[in-house]
């Protein structure tokens, strides 16, 4: 059970650390004020694209680094009760 646990929490760390390079990559190309003409509005819209993207990554990766941090916390706690379960050695 523990070592089933553990390779959930493996998987879901391994996919958040992947979300939050992908967010980094995303995010260098977003640029903190925008100047446009009105002949460069498609740039707005790329813009506005991109940070919707940013804050959907965003929700995902507070949802998944929640979860690895509870399933941590159960792979702790599960750990802790197994080793005080055992029986004593003489």
């Amino acid at each position: 059970m523990l070592s089933a646990l553990t390779l959930v929490w493996a998987v879901a760390t391994v996919i958040l650390i992947a979300l939050l390079i992908y967010r980094a990559v995303l995010g260098q190309h977003e640029g903190d004020q925008l100047f446009l003409s009105a002949g460069e509005q498609h740039m707005a819209e790329e813009q506005q694209l991109l940070v919707s993207r940013l804050q959907a990554i965003g929700r995902y990766s507070m949802i998944l680094g929640s979860f690895s941090v509870l399933l941590l916390l159960v792979i702790a706690g599960l750990w802790t009760y197994q080793q005080l379960m055992r029986p004593p050695i003489s």
